[in-house]
């Protein structure tokens, strides 16, 4: 039995607090079980190793970063989505690095051959295609055509998160101008490429 009034909820949930404030690489059964108190078999009632911990946290803070856009892309189309979808991806990111950290790291594991699949494996799996749909429905106001549509996803992808990456690394902070100046450049040559792309000239 675990601790009474204790659920996997508020288990993931505390370690995805724990990521915010130690890091990812911090959200370990061992600590998280000091964090609430308990010991570390009491929480294995509600998890079944330290990679479902991982991975249902992933889980979890994807389905908080595709609330977050979902939210700020509610309308709009072409460069006011892309805007508005990448400031809310990044705002994500400075307010909860170690959830951030968790989007864009953690892996779902493989279940080796005769062992059940975590729930959290297929949680992970359902938020990822939530996220995707959303940059998916970026690329797609612009009028990408289909057979461009994976190559126009993976260029933003790319550009937004490896953008907030070494923002977030520090990586910008030794030079000038400030990362907050050409982060609105980037999206404005992010959005004639996809205009480009749009109007048929490829990429």
């Amino acid at each position: 039995m675990g601790r009474p009034g204790l659920n996997r909820t508020d288990v993931i949930a505390a370690a995805a607090d724990l990521a915010d404030e130690l890091g990812f690489d911090a959200v370990t059964v061992s600590v998280l079980a000091r964090r609430l108190g308990v010991r570390s078999p009491t929480l294995y009632s509600h998890i079944s190793s330290g990679t479902d911990l991982r991975t249902a946290v992933t889980a979890y803070v994807l389905d908080e970063l595709a609330d977050a856009t979902t939210q700020a892309t509610a309308a709009g189309e072409g460069r006011d989505l892309l805007v508005a979808y990448a400031n809310a991806i990044r705002d994500f990111a400075r307010r909860s690095p170690g959830r951030y950290d968790a989007t864009t790291r953690q892996r779902v594991p493989p279940v080796p051959a005769g062992e059940s699949r975590p729930d959290s494996v297929d949680e992970a799996i359902t938020a990822g295609r939530r996220n995707a749909d959303l940059a998916l429905a970026v690329v797609r106001s612009y009028g990408v055509t289909e057979a461009d549509e994976t190559y126009a996803v993976r260029l933003m992808s790319s550009l937004i998160h490896g953008y907030i990456t070494l923002e977030l690394a520090g990586s910008f902070a030794h030079s000038e101008p400030a990362s907050e100046v050409t982060w609105p450049d980037v999206l404005d040559d992010l959005d004639r490429t996809l205009g480009r792309m749009a109007l048929g000239r490829g990429h």
